[in-house]
């Protein structure tokens, strides 16, 4: 079996996606041909320069624009079917999806219809394609308490089925203004049976990611590559065994990595971290899950036994259930 041959018949797990970015550029097209009259362009080309990104904030700004053409409930289910019929095809087993409620709910889609919507969407996914979805309700950093009271409110009073986390994302510059809002936030929400999955130590530095750990009792973390810019965050996070849920294409993309060579995820897995490969916003980044595997042995020289540990790394670090654990495991062990 080829090494390409492996990659795609590895079972796979994705921790870190977003619902927008999941949206495939048919998906776009057909929701700006919809909503017309915004900055999302309506031809197949003039998207994918769209999607040419110069920094994070410009990345940003474009997925704004993309989330404002989701405007109804029936937008939210079939976001959530696509990247599961997508996931499906890279013989992914279950995806953990991380929801913005504050982006729906400033275009004023009701919390119920939201919910009606993830629960549906949960349920096609599964039976339609085999693929478990598990939801990450995250707060937008940059738009502070408000965002932060719409994300709580609807994670504890209509939360969806498969709810599984509370997280943070957004513009990590921003976070300081509102830190005691934030910390607020996910002690209501870990209290509630949540778990701690932010985003830290993409776009600054390590002291992000110790705030994330030492305030909000972050349980994963989204990227958290700058940890390596402190040796003692480093051995904390090595002791600790936090997983990073890493996503190298991404990290290129939105400039925060110069180069896929000089990504850090060598040297993570050198410095012992548990570490995750993920897609983050597959097709804005022209990438899937499959795809940051293959990077991981063409660019990096993994080999198969490499891949695998990462992928059960993925298992272990996610929101299932023991069995569910385990049936997967069984499937990544069973390969040749």
């Amino acid at each position: 079996m080829t090494i390409d041959a492996f990659i795609d018949a590895l079972p796979k797990v994705e921790l870190h996606v977003h619902l927008i970015g999941s949206a495939s550029v048919p998906t776009v097209l057909e929701l700006a041909r919809r909503h017309p009259g915004g900055p999302v362009p309506t031809a197949e080309e003039e998207l994918r320069d769209f999607y040419r990104f110069r920094d994070f904030p410009h990345f940003a700004e474009v997925y704004r624009a993309v989330n404002a053409l989701v405007r109804e409930p029936e937008d939210v289910a079939t976001l959530v079917t696509g990247l599961a019929r997508d996931l499906a095809a890279q013989n992914g087993r279950y995806v953990e999806l991380t929801v913005t409620p504050y982006a729906h709910h400033v275009v004023g889609m009701p919390m119920r219809a939201v919910t009606e919507a993830l629960d549906l969407a949960a349920r096609r996914s599964l039976d339609e394609h085999g693929v478990q979805v598990g939801y990450i309700f995250d707060i937008p950093g940059e738009y502070g308490a408000e965002a932060a009271r719409v994300t709580l409110e609807h994670a504890l009073e209509e939360p969806p089925r498969a709810l599984v986390g509370f997280g943070l994302a957004g513009i990590e510059q921003e976070r300081p203004k509102h830190r005691d809002v934030f910390r607020d936030a996910f002690r209501a929400a870990t209290a509630a049976g949540l778990r701690s999955l932010p985003h830290a130590g993409e776009m600054t530095g390590p002291e992000t990611v110790w705030e994330v750990v030492d305030a909000l009792g972050a349980e994963r973390i989204g990227h958290g590559i700058a940890c390596l810019d402190d040796p003692r965050l480093v051995a904390h996070l090595r002791e600790t065994r936090i997983p990073l849920e890493v996503c190298p294409t991404s990290n290129v993309c939105t400039g925060q990595v110069a180069a896929i060579e000089d990504h850090p995820l060598p040297r993570l897995l050198k410095e012992g971290l548990y570490v995750t490969l993920n897609s983050d916003d597959p097709p804005m980044f022209a990438t899937t899950l499959s795809r940051e595997y293959r990077v991981a042995a063409e660019v990096f020289g993994l080999g198969r036994e490499d891949l695998a540990e990462l992928a059960r790394n993925a298992v272990n670090a996610s929101c299932l259930d023991p069995a569910g654990k385990r049936r997967i495991i069984a499937e990544i062990d069973a390969l040749p």
